[in-house]
This record gives structure tokens, C-alpha cells and sequence, in this order.
């Protein structure tokens, strides 16, 4: 669903990346780990189509070269990124950019998915405007199932969050997975990925991937930290 091959990227002289290679298949949940400053950031605003960042190497998605693509172009293509610091929109209701994220569905569809991710009621009130950070993630979470895309790159959407808003993400990943959208989450610490079922987990070095392995490299991070790579 997602192949990278020797990604590169940089900003201005720095180089961040230095050739990743990751191939997620469909359906599968890859998490990234890695320090302050290794490039796991970078990896999700790369892939998404950030205009500040220079990049090569290959980006395909559901075997589609989405390299050169404009951000809406890979929006368009399955691509969804959740934010570490989700960005209000004053004057805008969450129903509203529900209805402009899937026109297809109405105002009733749109209100039973937002029970299963307990978001009803948000939407009469404006897009992440006021509400707590498990209450942002949750309308995240809620406007990737109205997405409902190929690949979702999660960046540390357990950033904030307290133990019981982590596992009620958690939960809510999990019970909302399908063969269809495959995910990448980004996280540096090893609580949430406990609730998750994790396929496979990579670490991140210096803008390059350390290591890969099932989940027990979660408990090899916890014991050993990162300098050991």
C-alpha cells in the first residue's frame, strides 16, 4: 500500500532523511520510533507532500508514483496525515467539514460514524477549537474514517495525551482497522504501541532506519533506549 525507496529529503542544506526504504502492505499498522530529531517527523510531512522540504527517491501508493504530487493531488490519491498539534478552524463546524470532506454521505451517515468515535457532540462546534487534546485526536481519528484512505501517517497522535485518553485512541484504531487502509504512526515512547497491534516497528537513527522487527523491538527500545543503535 506504501513503498518508499531511498527516500532522501532536506531542508534548505540540512539533510534529514539519508534513504529510507519502508514498504507497508495492505491493511498493515507499522509504527516509527525513534529520538528528538531523527527524521520521524519528517518521514510523515515528506510522504504528505510538504512544500518545505526537498525530497528524492520513489513515493508509491497502492502501486501509484505519487513522488512529484501536490499535497491535494496526494490527498486525493488515499494519502491522510493526522497532526501532532491539530490546527483549529474558527468559523467552521466540525458537520461542515464533514460534509466537505465526503459529500457522499449525509448529515444522518455522517452522525452515526461520529458515534462510533464518540465525537456527536462536536459537530456543531468549531473544528478543534476548545476542546482537550483526546478530544482533538478523536475528531482526527474521525475525519480519517470520512477520508477512508489507503494509508494514514499517524504523527505522534499520542502526543499530551494521558494514559486513559492513549488507551481510548488506542481502542478506537483498533477496532476501526480494515483490509483497505493500512497505517504509520509515529510515536518516541512505547505506551500507546502496547494497545495497538502492531505489525512491524522501525527505529529511526539519524534520518535512517536503525533497525526493523516485530513488536518485541518495543521492549528492546524500553530496556535499552535508543543509544544502543
Amino acid at each position: 500500500m506504501l513503498n518508499i525507496k531511498n527516500l532522501k529529503a532536506s531542508v534548505g542544506d540540512v539533510e534529514i532523511l539519508k534513504g529510507i526504504d519502508l514498504l507497508i502492505k495492505s491493511g498493515e499498522l507499522h509504527a516509527v520510533m525513534g529520538p528528538n530529531g531523527s527524521g520521524k517527523s519528517t518521514l510523515c510531512h515528506v510522504v504528505m507532500g510538504n512544500e518545505n522540504f526537498t525530497h528524492e527517491g520513489v513515493i508509491e501508493v497502492n502501486d501509484k508514483n505519487i513522488t512529484n504530487m501536490k499535497q491535494n493531488e496526494r490527498y486525493n490519491s488515499g494519502v491522510f496525515q493526522s497532526f501532532q498539534y491539530p490546527v483549529g478552524l474558527p468559523g467552521v463546524t466540525l458537520l461542515e467539514f464533514a460534509l466537505n470532506i465526503n459529500p457522499e454521505l449525509t448529515e444522518g451517515e455522517i452522525s452515526e460514524l461520529a458515534k462510533k468515535f464518540n465525537v456527536v457532540e462536536f459537530l456543531d462546534r468549531e473544528v478543534n477549537v476548545d476542546l482537550s487534546g483526546g478530544e482533538k485526536k478523536r475528531c482526527e481519528l474521525f475525519q480519517l474514517a470520512l477520508s477512508n484512505p489507503n494509508i494514514a501517517l499517524l504523527d505522534e497522535i499520542d502526543s499530551g495525551l494521558d494514559i486513559d485518553a492513549i488507551k481510548s485512541v488506542a481502542e478506537l484504531i483498533n477496532k476501526n482497522r480494515d483490509s483497505k487502509t493500512s497505517y504509520l504512526i509515529v510515536t518516541h515512547y512505547s505506551r500507546i504501541l502496547k494497545y495497538l497491534e502492531v505489525d512491524q516497528v522501525h527505529i529511526i537513527v539519524n534520518g535512517k532506519i536503525a533497525k526493523s522487527g516485530s513488536k518485541e523491538l518495543i521492549e528492546e527500545v524500553d530496556s535499552g533506549g535508543y543509544t544502543q543503535y
